[in-house]
């Protein structure tokens, strides 16, 4: 698991319920027996506080998880070292390890098997390994409502787990544990040694909570019960407690329940509504698909009428090709005898060009003659002009002369000249 948060499956001090951790450290407790001047390895030790308290019997511990961040919480001792792997594959020699544990670790791995072949490879001759599971028919009833373990790969029956040890070790004891109800009589004062009074009767293991087995390569001497009283097992008061937290959770799911149903109504209305609208757009879709079906099949009508229309436009276009091949052999004959006529023309033209062209030199020769008779004419009004001047100047002197007394007197006496009358 790759958080050291709580999660049902990794325990941490202080943060779980009591009867919880004193399932877990329990088991720890049970192995401390056989862990007294020992090499320990621990498979599957989370953070380590099970590790902690073998290193107290143990020469050393050697504490094995996948989880780096549950191995940094591990208590920092001289005789208790951390190391990140596999539980199937742990980098240490074999027959190296006299006491192996793997508590609730086994129903976690898909190859499972893998961890009871490491097992026996790592185990020295004399050595013990001690596994621990969840009864599967147990679990079964106790998760009939929320379901199977997610972070169970493989649980096991009773049978089951015996023989899989069986085909490994040679000897196997097994173990049931259970939370047992029992009366503690504890002096206030002085310290005593527990007189413990069991029961005889027969162990079912079919009803147990947990399995829990010790094997070994060569026969292993007793296997003697062993009774875990904490100072805070008091069943009925933890039960009592137990009960409060449960009818504050009821209360709790109450308010829940109470507040679901009127999401749940609020839901049936946006239901209601979504379904009206729902109705609305399937009769929109259907009117639509019916619109399109019919635009559909007036397509394929207009494809028929355009293949049609096709098929009479390549009948046009061929007649019109005849047509306009007929039309252009006529004009090719238009063309050669209009070429002929062209051919004359453009002499024609030539001639009356060379024509106009002397014509033009003739009245280009008059223009020039004209121009100078222009001129001739202005010279001559000109000098008309001038002359007529000079008359007139004369004209002014001899009307000045005839006036003159001493002309009359001239003419009265028959002297001068003759100015006319």
């Amino acid at each position: 698991m790759g958080q050291n948060e709580f999660t049902g499956e990794r325990v941490i001090p202080g943060q779980v319920e009591p009867d919880l951790w004193n399932e877990h450290y329990s088991r720890y407790l049970f192995a401390s027996r056989l862990a007294r001047f020992r090499q320990v390895l621990d498979i599957g030790c989370g953070t380590g506080y099970g590790s902690a308290l073998l290193a107290q019997f143990a020469t050393r511990v050697i504490a094995v998880d996948n989880a780096h961040e549950a191995l940094v919480r591990c208590p920092e001792l001289s005789n208790l070292k951390p190391v990140q792997a596999s539980a199937t594959a742990i980098p240490l020699r074999d027959a190296s390890q006299d006491l192996i544990v793997a508590f609730e670790v086994i129903e976690h791995l898909e190859d499972w098997a893998a961890l009871l072949g490491e097992a026996q490879r790592l185990l020295a001759p004399r050595g013990q390994f001690i596994v621990s599971t969840p009864n599967i028919k147990y679990y079964a009833e106790s998760r009939a409502r929320s379901g199977p373990n997610p972070f169970h790969a493989h649980e096991f029956s009773y049978g089951e787990f015996k023989a899989a040890l069986e085909e490994r070790f040679e000897s196997v004891s097994m173990f049931t544990q259970n939370h047992a109800a029992g009366v503690v009589f504890r002096p206030l004062e002085g310290v005593s040694f527990a007189d413990t009074k069991l029961e005889n009767g027969t162990v079912d293991p079919e009803a147990a909570h947990f399995f829990l087995a010790v094997c070994a390569a060569s026969p292993q001497t007793g296997s003697p019960t062993f009774v875990y009283m904490p100072s805070t097992a008091n069943v009925l008061r933890e039960r009592e407690r137990h009960i409060e937290r449960l009818e504050g959770e009821l209360r709790q799911k109450d308010e829940w329940l109470t507040a679901a149903q009127r999401e749940h109504q609020e839901l049936l209305e946006r239901h209601r509504i979504q379904t009206a609208e729902l109705e609305k757009s399937n009769r929109w879709a259907e009117e639509a698909s019916a619109k399109w079906k019919a635009g559909q099949e007036r397509i394929a009508e207009i494809q028929q009428e355009l293949a049609a229309e096709q098929s009479r436009g390549r009948e046009v276009v061929t007649e019109y090709e005849t047509k306009i091949d007929a039309l252009e052999r006529e004009l090719a004959g238009h063309i050669e005898r209009l070429g002929g006529e062209i051919v004359s023309l453009r002499l024609a033209h030539e001639a009356r060009s060379e024509e106009l062209r002397a014509k033009g030199e003739e009245l280009a020769a008059a223009v020039k003659l004209l121009d100078a008779a222009e001129r001739t004419v202005v010279e001559r009004t000109e000098w008309a002009q001038k002359l007529q001047e000079q008359i007139g100047a004369l004209e002014a002197e001899v009307a000045k002369a005839r006036a003159s007394r001493w002309i009359k007197l001239g003419r009265t006496f028959g002297l001068g000249p003759d100015l006319g009358s």
